[in-house]
Formats: C-alpha cells, structure tokens, sequence
C-alpha cells in the first residue's frame, strides 16, 4: 500500500462540478494507492505510519512533530494511478493495482481506522472523478510505501 503525504495548510475535494465533498485546514492530504497484495494488516500498518510520520516543525524549527501531535486535519484520497508500474515505456501498466472491489474494501477500512483516532478526518470518493485542491505547506512531500 502506498502513501504520498503532502502536508498543507489546507486542502479539499471536489467532484460533480465544483460539490465540495471534502475539506481541511492544517495537517496531511494522504493520496492512497491499493495494490494486489494488500490486506487490512498492511493498511493498518501504513494508517500508523501516516499518524505518526514526524513531517511538522516544533520549536527548534526541525521535523520532530506527527500530525497526532499537533492536532491535524487528515485527508485521505484513494487514487488508482499510484501503484502504476512506470519502468518502461511510454504508458503506465495498471496492473499491480487492487481491483476494484478490494481498493474499495480497504480504502474504506483505512478510512474507517483513522477515523477512530482524535483527528478531523475527511476523504475522497472512491472511483470519482475528484479535483483536489490543496496549499502544500513548504513543500512538503513524502512517499510512504508499507508491504
């Protein structure tokens, strides 16, 4: 399962011209990809990592600080093209991606355990046609990746 974190000072989600479904202030859009062989232990591993990934400032300046520990806003947004196999030619190849049904089953359990925790927690809708809108704070962009 993959991650691509985007801390911002905010971010949201539209579909259906201009419907906001999702919106919020500071914190971390989490852009989801599913792949093939992942289950609900891999997405909890990841929503873990994601929750506690050190990617805001403290006092000093550094990165020492979760979006647990600054009480952030999560956005979690499944996107089909992340798991894309890019090595060779011209035209991403889709097939590490979960299909469908799974994608969903475990966007929608990812969605579900984040939402458990003390945290405003939006999403993206799952197979739409979605235009995410964010101002990415520094910029500030990793890649999380749990097998």
């Amino acid at each position: 399962m993959i991650a691509l974190l985007q801390r911002v000072r905010q971010a949201d989600v539209t579909i259906n011209e201009n419907q906001t479904i999702a919106q919020i202030g500071q914190g971390l859009l989490v852009l989801i990809g599913i792949e093939k062989t992942d289950t609900m232990a891999v997405a909890g591993r990841l929503l873990k990592r994601i929750l506690n990934y050190r990617v805001f400032s403290d006092a000093d300046d550094k990165m020492n600080l979760s979006l647990l520990d600054i009480k952030g806003d999560l956005l979690l947004v499944p996107q089909f093209t992340l798991p894309a196999d890019t090595r060779k030619g011209n035209r991403p190849s889709f097939t590490p991606a979960a299909p469908p049904d799974q994608g969903k089953q475990l966007f929608d359990y990812l969605l579900a355990q984040a939402r458990l925790q003390t945290l405003t927690v939006e999403a993206g809708q799952f197979a739409a046609d979605m235009q995410v809108s964010l101002t990415n704070d520094g910029p500030v962009t990793f890649w999380l990746q749990v097998n």
